[in-house]
C-alpha cells in the first residue's frame, strides 16, 4: 500500500508538471473550453496517474527479491512514460495554431485541421505551425475562381480558415474585422439572459462596454463570442456565449 501511494505521488508531480505544458502553452484560456484541451488532458492524466499505481499495487510483493522489484517497477515505468508520451502526442496535434478573421467571423484552427502536405502554400512565415499559440491570422480576399475551389474544400472537410493559401497578417483586415462586428452594447440587447456573463466578459477586457466589439467565435465543438477593442480590431476578451 505504501509503495503504491508513492507511486501515486511521483505520478501526481509528473502530471503537475504535463499540466503547466499543456495549459500553459498549448492551450491557454480559453481554448482549453474552445478545443477541448481540458477534457483531453483529464483523460490522458487519468489514465496514466491510475495505470502506475494501481499496477503497483497488485504486483508489489515484499518477499521479491530487490531485482525483481526492480524489473517489476522498471516494466511499469515504461508502460507508464510510454502512455504519457502517446497522450501528450495526441493532445499537441490536436491544439489550437491559429484563431483566424474568417471573413465574418473568426474561427480557432488546430494542428489537426490543416492538411501537410498544403503548408507551403501559406505565406513563407507561417509555414511553420507555432507551438505556443494560436496565433492571430486573416483571410485574404478571393480572387475570381478562388471562390469556388474554396468552397468546394470547405465542403470537403477543410475550413476556409484551414486552407493555408488564404492566410494573411490579421491587421491587413483590420477594416473588414470592424465592418463586420457589431458594437458589444448589442450582445446585452440580443441576450438579456445573459447579461451577468456578457459583464463579467466585458469587465475582463478593461475596457467600458462602448469601446468593445464583438464576432462571433468557431471553434471545434462549440461557439462562443470574442470581444474586441473597437480601436485596434484586437481580440481582447472572449464570452461563452454563441452569437451567431
Amino acid at each position: 500500500m505504501r509503495a503504491s501511494a508513492i507511486h501515486l505521488a511521483i505520478s501526481l508531480s509528473i502530471a503537475t508538471l504535463a499540466a503547466w505544458l499543456v495549459f500553459g502553452w498549448w492551450y491557454p484560456y480559453p481554448y482549453r473550453e474552445l478545443s477541448g484541451g481540458r477534457e483531453l488532458f483529464t483523460l490522458v492524466v487519468a489514465v496514466d496517474v491510475v495505470l502506475g499505481p494501481l499496477i503497483t499495487l497488485v504486483i508489489f510483493n515484499t518477499t521479491k527479491t530487490r531485482r525483481h522489484l526492480l524489473m517489476d517497477f522498471s516494466v511499469i515505468g515504461l508502460l507508464q512514460v510510454a502512455a504519457l508520451a502517446y497522450g501528450l502526442w495526441t493532445v499537441f496535434v490536436a491544439r489550437p495554431v491559429h484563431l483566424v478573421f474568417e471573413y465574418n467571423r473568426m474561427a480557432v484552427v488546430h494542428a489537426v485541421d490543416i492538411e501537410p502536405s498544403l503548408l507551403s502554400q501559406a505565406p513563407p512565415d507561417l509555414q511553420t505551425l507555432p507551438w505556443r499559440g494560436p496565433t492571430l491570422l486573416s483571410l485574404r480576399p478571393l480572387q475570381g475562381g478562388e471562390v469556388i475551389e474554396s468552397v468546394l474544400q470547405a465542403v470537403g472537410g477543410i475550413a476556409q480558415a484551414a486552407q493555408p493559401n488564404l492566410w494573411q497578417p490579421y491587421d491587413a483586415a483590420r477594416a473588414d474585422i470592424l465592418r463586420e462586428s457589431r458594437p458589444a452594447a448589442q450582445l446585452k440587447e440580443r441576450f438579456p439572459q445573459h447579461a451577468d456573463t456578457i459583464d463579467q466578459g466585458v469587465a475582463r477586457t478593461g475596457l467600458p462596454l462602448d469601446q468593445l466589439r464583438t464576432l462571433p467565435l468557431l471553434s471545434r465543438k462549440t461557439a462562443w463570442t470574442v470581444l474586441i477593442d473597437a480601436q485596434t480590431a484586437k481580440p481582447v476578451g472572449f464570452v461563452a456565449l454563441d452569437s451567431f
